[in-house]
């Protein structure tokens, strides 16, 4: 748990962006409950080779207030968990299937086992997350998907 904590830490920017050292589950879970700083949108951003417009469906909002969140000072609670989860899920990619490259590449593929679906396109709710999350579990352990 602790290697899965560090890898959405550094998704979301680190230390550096979120200001604050994150060690422990509680630590997260705390820093989601006062809102995200909002670089935090540009590291997701970057880390999976998102625009604005692809990460707002992600997030289930309008690409104008994510664009107004990224010059306020920080993101609402139901933002940053939004957050969270693509970050959680952009780490997972990565770490299963080898590498940043490899890892964006999937996630903006269709792909059969999500009904045809890109698995970003799943990621603005919480069941579609679980979804992807259990396509890279069997892909990780040598499932087919």
């Amino acid at each position: 748990m602790v290697s899965e904590l560090r890898a959405v830490v550094d998704e979301l920017g680190g230390e550096a962006v979120l200001g604050r050292r994150l060690e422990r589950d509680s630590d997260l879970q705390t820093a989601i409950r006062e809102g995200f700083p909002h670089g935090v949108i540009e590291e997701i951003m970057e880390a999976a080779d998102l625009s604005i417009k692809e990460l707002a469906a992600c997030l289930d909002l309008a690409p104008r207030s994510l664009q107004r969140r990224r010059r306020e000072g920080r993101l609402a609670r139901n933002e940053s968990d939004r957050i969270y989860r693509v970050a959680r899920i952009i780490a997972l990619a990565k770490s299963s299937l080898g590498g940043r490259e490899a890892g964006t590449r999937w996630l903006k593929r269709p792909n059969r086992a999500l009904g045809g679906k890109a698995p970003l396109a799943m990621l603005d709710t919480e069941l579609g997350a679980r979804a992807v999350e259990n396509v890279l579990g069997r892909i990780a352990f040598g499932g087919v998907s």
